[in-house]
């Protein structure tokens, strides 16, 4: 059975809008305020993160944005991106641009449910809105959070509202470089109330040594994080993607 990863790069005050500063968004640009140390860092951890990954999921504009960006690149985080299964949450997508993308059309949770039950392993989301609707109906196993030294005050924040309380534990912290802090969290409780166990796969990256490798490429926009150590894992994406070699892919908001 998969399992639906949320991966996302954030400010102190949860606000995941315009990291590269691409969408006008007056306080973006926070992803590019870090050192080389940290960009080098965060790059290995999503390499790593795109390893291990059986697909993705995204919503129309991220999936057009990371085209843009991914299609043309080479190298070994390219082409591991462009490789991978992709699919596609949308009404109006007849072609995807991305290869290997199959659209889902349906209904989002009856999809994404039916998606959990077909694939074995991760299944990484890369689309805020997207994620919004996933929490709502508890179909999210495992958030990533990757922390950026700064309090913005303002912007689009990652989470919305929703029916009720959604319990979350800690189940991995780490420094990444001199300034970044990567937070893993697996949902506490499964819908019935009993405690959710921890995936046999998360136990296996824990206690190693994070190993980003150029993963820039999230934001908000089309919307990102470091190496994942711990339990395995449309809209804008805290990804920024091509800002620094190999960029991590931007996840799109909207």
């Amino acid at each position: 059975m998969g399992r639906i990863i949320v991966s996302e790069n954030g400010s102190l005050d949860g606000v995941v809008q315009d990291p590269t500063g691409e969408e006008g968004f007056r306080l973006g640009g926070w992803f590019g305020q870090i050192g080389d140390k940290d960009r080098d860092e965060w790059a290995k951890a999503e390499l790593d993160e795109a390893l291990r990954t059986e697909a993705l999921l995204l919503g129309r504009r991220s999936a057009e944005y990371f085209a843009a960006r991914w299609l043309s690149r080479t190298g070994e985080w390219a082409d591991r991106l462009n490789s991978l299964p992709k699919y596609v949450v949308s009404s109006t997508l007849e072609e995807p641009k991305w290869n290997n993308a199959t659209v889902l059309k349906g209904d989002v949770v009856n999809e994404v449910s039916k998606l959990k039950q077909q694939l074995d392993g991760d299944i990484v989301v890369y689309t805020t809105q997207l994620v919004r609707t996933l929490i709502e109906h508890d179909l999210v196993d495992e958030l990533r959070l990757m922390i950026y030294p700064v309090v913005l005050g303002a912007g689009e924040r990652l989470f919305g509202e929703t029916s009720d309380k959604k319990p979350m534990r800690l189940v991995h912290a780490q420094a990444v470089g001199d300034g970044l802090a990567f937070l893993t969290y697996e949902r506490a409780q499964t819908p019935s109330g009993e405690a959710a166990e921890r995936s046999q796969s998360s136990c296996e990256h824990r206690g190693r040594e994070s190993d980003p490798v150029g993963l820039v490429g999230r934001a908000t926009r089309a919307s990102s994080s470091p190496t994942r150590d711990c339990p395995t894992s449309g809209g804008s994406s805290s990804k920024p993607s091509g800002l620094a070699p190999p960029a991590r892919p931007h996840r799109r908001t909207r």
